[in-house]
């Protein structure tokens, strides 16, 4: 017989979760102090144009009213399948931060 290990996690039940994560995350930076605390110690930057704030803004909310990216966040998917687990290592917090910093580095350097 062969040996089937069940778990309680539903892919859809691990999406939810990530995306609690990610959504958590993204209200912080909506936050324009907590934004312009973490460009200028990530990024060197004294001071974001308000301008530039708005656009990181309107892409932050617009990142906020999307599902999650399955692709990159797969890495955290299938050690939370394996584990059966819904912990968060410490190396995981990369995944949510890239998809912020991508919409950063655009405005910032772009």
């Amino acid at each position: 017989m062969e040996d089937i290990k069940q778990t309680r996690w539903t892919d859809d039940a691990i999406a939810d979760l990530i995306l609690k994560v990610r959504n958590d995350l993204l209200k912080d930076f909506l936050d324009d102090r907590f934004l312009k605390d973490y460009v200028g110690q990530q990024f060197k930057m004294r001071d974001l144009s308000a301008v530039k704030v708005e656009f990181i803004r309107k892409d932050l909310k617009e990142l906020f009213a999307t599902p999650i990216d399955r692709a990159h966040y797969e890495p955290i998917i299938s050690s939370i399948r394996e584990s059966d687990t819904a912990s968060l290592s410490d190396g995981n917090e990369q995944f949510f931060y890239a998809e912020v910093e991508k919409i950063l580095k655009r405005h910032i350097y772009g």
